[in-house]
């Protein structure tokens, strides 16, 4: 079958290219040469190297057709860029990342960046229905790269006005019919025509719903032939019909149901193809995006099979004007205003904040696609078209199109092992628009070991004060030293027992309001009302009678103030960043058993630093401390340092070589290192140390910074899941002469 299939192929070239000839050899006039490159995925790599080969042959392009991935590469051809260009270009592009649409940590707002790090699945749940999203991506990623690669050519919307005129096709999603795209904006038409249902959400252009341009029209020939050219080179990268044992995926089955009809119309769109170029990339996928080299290289191949073909054509046409280099996109805008149209639900301020963007400013590339895949990722909006309009004093205005989402409520689940918290599942919930435009309201419930909760209601206003509501209760039961609660109870001779039950709630209430200064730092300040009680039930009996000691059981009421900056890359498995926090709170009375409360406050402050050294070894260096000022007749508000993994709370803290609970005083230092070795890509193998020294008025004594009592090293080993990090570490302390093994697995929460 193979050898028929060859030898048709020979047969049908060696007559179309007698066709050629003839028309060649009749035709005294200069000869017009369109191009048409079907979609394919990765496999549309290899268009890049049928045009360099084109370029070698010396024949020049007069009219470019493309569908998906043909329109990409077709688009970006007929904006000026060279075949080398493109080869260079697409070599540097990590693909996964750009299509999964993946928004940089450092980009995110804090409020995002908190979120980012509890949630492993986030599904719709309008009216209590659960659902799933149109696509796993927007694209935003993709149509951000095309806006800034087609910057150049950005105030042209009819597509025939480009260097090399240009058109390419996109799928109503509503009734089926082909749409051609020849004008408007090309970032979008582009966008549309490689809409790949299930893969990236559809694209709304004109009130039109539209999909990728492949459903209907893989090889838009006969369209490309009313453009009045005399001939036609085609490039075919698409898959035939695929086995059974082949079809390993739901995008295999898609690209399946698709080529039933693309094979059929194939059979005379190749006989109307004058110059037909089908790559050898039957070995590839539409996702195999790391063979792009041996892609490129296939199509390379392809063409010069019809060197001849491609000389006799260049031979008959006159010498084009070149075409002006593609200038290097600038790397820094002044944007001087921003105009948003779309928005009814979200204030421009909304969006703006999410942005991260100020005007007039100067702003790089980076950094406001950054903004705009921040805003893109908290799914309030379906699409976000933007324009940049230059004036002569090379300053933008940058317009907006955006179309909200309509969908505004949420599920999102969890899972987490700490040896503190133990075993935890979270539900989440999650409203927007809830009593207001701009507003969220979140509720997390863990249940588990230790039920927990978290409720927070925010009202975000971008740039400007922020208000909010948050109101969580923790609860955990641990064995502790006797020594741990010396100072609750100010002696231990009674008690000749080594370790006691620990039981600890918490239930804080906060109202606070928050804004970014500079862009970068989060400043906030608030009220805050929390109940604290920890008992045991190991010792002593209450005035009930019940068998149990309560250590604390009062209502703390307090004002504070905070400062964050974070551009970690990744919270767990940072590669590069600095993060700063600092606290104050000031506690002002209280109510309950606590009798002898007299005001005091708390600062605590911490530090840290990543940097990446020979490729994929890291270091991260923190440092941070805390510590009382005022009154020390309230203890239970004490440092406790000691443990890994769990969600910190009040001043609970993690150190390594010590279980939770271990350390405590109302002052504190710590510092640490850690050297993380990326073996394989989200596998991590680390060596770690901190020091720290605890203690009450610590710094009240001569040798505070010299001693440092409590010490600890280890090595761990880490994986990087979509559900959370799975860590696994052990560290000795060599004062204790003892290990301690931290197993931890899951977003924290």
């Amino acid at each position: 079958m193979r050898h028929l299939l060859c030898t048709f192929f020979i047969f049908f070239t060696t007559l179309s290219f007698s066709q050629i000839s003839d028309f060649l050899t009749k035709s005294n006039k200069d000869i017009s040469v369109g191009l048409v490159l079907s979609g394919g995925g990765a496999k549309g790599f290899a268009h890049i190297g049928v045009l360099k080969a084109i370029e070698q042959a010396g024949v020049s392009i007069d009219y470019i057709a493309g569908t998906s991935t043909g329109a990409i590469v077709g688009a970006l051809y007929a904006a000026g860029y060279t075949a080398s260009q493109l080869d260079l270009m697409f070599k540097t592009v990590d693909f996964p990342k750009l299509i999964q649409d993946d928004v940089p940590r450092r980009a995110k707002t804090f409020n995002e960046k908190d979120e980012s790090i509890k949630y492993a699945l986030t599904l719709p749940f309008d009216d209590f229905q659960i659902s799933f999203p149109t696509g796993l991506s927007n694209g935003q990623n993709i149509y951000n790269l095309f806006s800034k690669l087609t910057s150049h050519v950005n105030h042209l919307t009819d597509f025939s006005k480009l260097p090399i005129p240009f058109f390419c096709v996109a799928t109503n999603a509503e009734n089926g019919e082909m749409v051609l795209l020849e004008n408007g904006y090309l970032p979008i038409a582009v966008s549309a025509s490689g809409a790949l249902p299930t893969l990236f959400n559809p694209v709304v252009i004109n009130e039109m719903t539209l999909i990728d341009g492949g459903i209907v029209n893989n090889y838009p020939i006969d369209e490309l032939r009313t453009k009045g050219v005399d001939v036609i080179i085609g490039v075919d990268v698409q898959d035939g019909i695929k086995k059974k044992e082949d079809l390993t995926s739901a995008l295999d089955l898609v690209l399946q149901v698709n080529n039933y009809t693309a094979v059929k119309q194939m059979q005379d769109k190749i006989k109307a193809t004058d110059v037909y170029i089908k790559p050898d990339i039957e070995e590839f996928s539409v996702v195999s995006f790391d063979d792009a080299k041996s892609i490129v290289k296939a199509g390379f191949d392809a063409a010069n099979q019809v060197a001849e073909k491609l000389d006799s054509i260049a031979r008959h046409q006159t010498a084009r004007a070149p075409i002006k280099p593609v200038p290097n996109a600038r790397e820094d805008l002044y944007i001087k205003q921003v105009i948003i149209e779309g928005n009814q639900q979200y204030t421009d301020a909304y969006i703006l904040g999410k942005l991260k963007l100020k005007t007039p400013s100067e702003v790089s590339y980076s950094s406001f696609n950054e903004g705009v895949n921040n805003l893109s990722a908290t799914k309030n909006f379906d699409d976000i078209d933007y324009r940049f309009v230059k004036d002569q004093f090379n300053q933008y205005t940058v317009l907006f199109k955006v179309l909200e989402n309509k969908s505004n409520m949420e599920l999102r689940l969890g899972a987490h092992y700490d040896p503190l918290y133990e075993t935890g599942v979270l539900l989440n919930i999650t409203k927007k628009q809830f009593l207001t435009n701009n507003d969220i309201a979140s509720l997390d419930v863990v249940v588990g070991d230790n039920l927990r909760y978290n409720f927070n209601y925010y009202i975000d206003k971008g740039f400007y004060w922020s208000l909010g509501f948050n109101s969580s209760y923790d609860f955990f039961d641990k064995n502790v030293s006797i020594d741990f609660i010396a100072n609750d109870i100010n002696t231990t001779s009674e008690f000749p027992v080594n370790k006691i039950d620990f039981q600890y709630s918490d239930l804080t209430n906060q109202v606070y309001g928050e804004t970014l200064f500079n862009r970068i730092f989060l400043l906030g300040i608030g009220v805050e009302h929390k109940f604290l009680r920890y008992l045991s039930e190991t010792i002593g009996t209450d005035v009930d009678n019940v068998p149990r000691t309560i250590f604390e059981n009062t209502n703390y009421f307090s004002a504070f103030g905070y400062i964050k900056y974070d551009t970690y890359d990744n919270i767990f498995f940072p590669k590069q960043g600095v993060v700063f926090q600092a606290d104050t709170h000031l506690y002002l009375f209280s109510q309950g058993s606590n009798s002898s409360f007299e005001p005091f406050t708390i600062l605590k402050a911490n530090a840290g630093y990543a940097k990446t050294f020979f490729g994929k070894l890291t270091g991260i260096f923190t440092a941070e401390t805390g510590f009382k000022i005022g009154s020390s007749s309230t203890t239970s508000l004490d440092f406790m340092l000691g443990g890994y993994g769990f969600k910190e709370v009040n001043n609970i803290l993690p150190f390594y070589g010590y279980e939770a609970l271990s350390l405590r005083g109302d002052t504190y230092l710590k510092s640490s290192i850690t050297i993380d070795y990326e073996i394989i890509k989200n596998h991590h193998l680390s060596l770690f140390t901190n020091i720290a020294n605890v203690d009450d008025a610590l710094f009240q004594k001569d040798d505070w910074l010299k001693a440092m009592p409590y010490t600890g090293i280890g090595v761990g080993y880490g994986l990087n899941t979509f559900l959370g990090p799975l860590e696994l570490k052990y560290a000795y302390a060599p004062e204790r002469e003892v290990g301690e093994l931290y197993v931890c697995v899951g977003f924290k929460f």
